[in-house]
């Protein structure tokens, strides 16, 4: 086969793994909420009869579950760093008449309690926004700030979603107090509704993808020195949930695109090598000189690399990471292959002496994008 149909051959291929490729970048960057989602009324009653109020759980009560309505609405999201979330926004409950009074917070009270919430020094103590009598109920509004703490997944960075929840706590937690989604309070709340917080909301480098309630039994191994602490055991804990998906334009622009620029100077440095003195000179290709600029593109890479990883200090290896670890092979193999090539050595190496260094020139996008397929499949 001559050298064009080699060329031809390399693009070829080099076409269908980059169609491969973006497939499985589009596999990725799709996000499935885990069930159950509690959507009405109705779906927080079944839950509650089936998982905390059904008679053959053996759980001790000293009282029937009382429950409140609760909503919330975020009007601001940030994240500080890979673990902590910045969110301020509205939270209120409905108190009813002869159901709530005993219970129901005065002024000077919050009627909830955020178990996640850290001190970053700049929060604003919840505060109440509005009190006012609707019927035979009282709504009472608190604005708050909190700089909240979970274990968020970068594995897939940057096809990565986060699922940011709110846990709630009633302010008597000890007593059967269970709070419930005030679904009223919304327009809709259905599995594909985006509800409970600002349209126009500014997230960065995040878009919003979905939001819902849910119910996670909480179980602990203390009862916080209350005899017979109701919510040991399975107690239904309130979450409110938003799921961000990050923009991969950001990051490709950022991360990636410096990594195929690196990858494209050193195909251009691969292309340089030969052992015909015409063609040599023509270029002004020398080993020193190519080792000279493999060496050159490692220290590019390693500091985008060592700026990627300060982002995500404490969590394990992401995704783009393995590209720089496909890089610095590349790098070592490139100059590798350019040293043996111009000491003739190895002769019985044919893939670097066929044809003026043909092959690994011809293979260099194949390779890389089927390293790239490989490390994407093995992530998924």
């Amino acid at each position: 086969m001559n050298e064009k149909n080699w060329w031809w051959l390399s693009v070829a291929v080099s076409g269908v793994l980059l169609v491969v490729l973006v497939g499985l970048w589009k596999h990725m960057n799709e996000y499935r909420v885990e069930p159950p989602q509690i959507v009405n009324e109705k779906a927080v009653d079944e839950y509650l009869e089936k998982r905390w109020e059904n008679p053959d759980v053996p759980i001790a009560r000293a009282e029937p579950t009382i429950t409140i309505k609760t909503g919330i609405f975020i009007q601001s999201l940030q994240f500080f760093n890979s673990i902590e979330v910045n969110l301020s926004g509205y939270i209120w409950q409905r108190y009813k008449d002869g159901v709530h009074d005993i219970i129901k917070p005065d002024s000077s009270e919050i009627g909830f309690i955020l178990p996640e919430q850290v001190n970053s020094g700049s929060d604003i103590e919840p505060r109440e926004a509005y009190r006012y009598r609707q019927g035979d109920e009282e709504v009472i509004g608190w604005y708050f700030e909190a700089t909240l703490r979970q274990p968020f997944e970068y594995s897939y960075y940057p096809f990565d979603h986060k699922t940011v929840w709110i846990r709630l706590w009633p302010k008597d937690f000890a007593r059967n107090i269970v709070l419930v989604p005030d679904f009223a309070a919304y327009e809709s709340t259905g599995v594909d509704d985006i509800f409970g917080i600002e349209k126009n909301i500014v997230l960065g480098t995040w878009e919003r993808q979905n939001t819902y309630f849910d119910y996670k039994p909480s179980s602990y191994d203390t009862n916080f020195g209350i005899a017979d602490y109701i919510g040991q055991d399975n107690f239904p804990e309130f979450h409110y949930n938003f799921v961000v998906k990050r923009k991969f334009e950001n990051a490709f622009v950022v991360h990636l695109l410096p990594l195929f620029l690196v990858a494209a100077l050193l195909f251009s440095a691969l292309l340089t090598v030969s052992g015909n003195s015409d063609l040599a000179s023509r270029h002004g290709f020398s080993t020193s000189g190519v080792i000279g600029a493999c060496s050159a593109l490692f220290f590019v890479v390693l500091l985008a690399h060592i700026h990627l990883r300060e982002q995500f200090a404490g969590t394990s290896i992401v995704y783009m990471e393995y590209f720089y670890f496909l890089m610095y092979g590349l790098l070592v193999a490139a100059s590798a292959n350019t040293y043996l090539f111009s000491i003739r050595a190895a002769s019985w190496l044919k893939i670097v002496h066929y044809r003026d260094n043909l092959i690994p020139k011809v293979s260099f996008w194949p390779v890389v994008l089927a390293g790239m397929i490989v490390i994407t499949w093995c992530t998924l």
